[in-house]
């Protein structure tokens, strides 16, 4: 168990890709997307994974956040007891001094979409924006993967 702080960013463009240092494939879906509580299930790329996370802080930058490395066949099965709305992506990972961004660029219903995550451990961390990054989101909830899932970028 942990807290989650992080702060999330639309981006200005696709530059990000030129300086990641890793690509993985990531399907999800939602057991229950609850704005008091979410379980989420992943495959990223060949394992699979069970998360609960709590409802957001007043900013959106912190909450509670739980998972466990599953099978990735346990996972495939879950999938059957999602809720509708799977989540396809990409994510790349683009470390920036000591900081790694998390650039997610949604496939399917949510394609166009390019949405960048970095993890703090404080609220109040400094960290180096690439130029890169646009507009904040932190806290939106429109750009939350489990409201993405029931109303896709594309339905915008």
């Amino acid at each position: 168990m942990s807290l989650e702080i992080e702060r999330k960013f639309l981006l200005k463009n696709t530059d990000f890709k030129k300086e990641a240092h890793k690509k993985e494939y990531i399907k999800q879906g939602f057991l229950n997307s609850d704005k008091e509580r979410t379980v989420r299930v992943r495959i990223k790329d060949t394992s699979g994974f069970l998360t609960v996370k709590g409802k957001s802080n007043s900013s959106g930058t912190t909450r509670f956040e739980w998972e466990k490395k599953i099978p990735k066949k346990e996972a495939e099965d879950l999938f059957n007891l999602c809720e509708r709305g799977i989540i396809e992506k990409y994510r790349y990972l683009v470390k920036i001094d000591s900081h790694t961004y998390e650039v997610d660029e949604f496939l399917g219903e949510n394609a166009g979409l390019l949405v960048a995550e970095i993890e703090l451990s404080s609220e109040n961390e400094f960290f180096k924006k690439p130029e890169w990054i646009g507009e904040e989101v932190t806290g939106d909830i429109k750009y939350y993967n489990s409201n993405l899932s029931k109303f896709p970028f594309k339905k915008w």
